[in-house]
């Protein structure tokens, strides 16, 4: 037991020496064009439970019916539990920034037009997800501030309904829709 904390320690440090030399390199540009076909949503489940109504993007933006893909973190949870969601854990933290989870594998092996942290703390497993994520747009809370997210909000993240407003009012200004 001692020696896995000691293990979990250096895997975080390895983690955030990872994202230290991420925000160093130059960002490589999207090869997607304009315009909103996917969307890709991580999700702090931990304080908002309801990710479900990520689905309403599709309606609200005319997409296809398998457009938007979410992923959920969980600080900790049961592999044996069913989720709604696919989910990943502090647990699925490997060495160097590595991701050890099937779930979060798949949802970074796509690209998106739109990705949306719905998380507003910093948390290392969060982060890394986002800065590994391909996608032309980015778009979070202000909390987590700019080197995840290329566009801010400034909404509670209990009031999706306002996110949602904000969002689509903002991807109009920028021409995305």
């Amino acid at each position: 037991m001692f020696l896995k904390g000691i293990k979990d320690k250096f895997k975080q440090k390895s983690g955030r020496k990872f994202i230290r030399q991420t925000l160093e390199k130059p960002t490589p540009e999207s090869t997607r064009s304009k315009g909103v076909r996917k969307i890709g949503c991580i999700v702090d489940l931990d304080k908002f439970d309801k990710a479900d109504v990520f689905y309403e993007f599709l309606e609200e933006f005319k997409l296809q019916p398998n457009a938007v893909k979410i992923i959920g973190y969980k600080s900790y949870y049961d592999k044996n539990s069913p989720y709604a969601t696919p989910v990943f854990s502090d647990k699925d933290l490997g060495w160097s920034g590595a991701i050890e989870n099937s779930y979060a594998l798949e949802f970074l092996n796509r690209e998106y037009d739109v990705l949306i942290n719905y998380y507003n703390e910093n948390n290392l497993l969060l982060n890394l997800m986002s800065l590994k994520t391909r996608a032309r747009l980015k778009v979070g809370f202000k909390e987590v501030g700019p080197d995840f997210n290329d566009l801010m909000l400034d909404t509670p993240i209990t009031n999706f309904k306002t996110f949602k407003t904000e969002l689509k009012k903002y991807l109009g200004v920028l021409k995305e829709l």
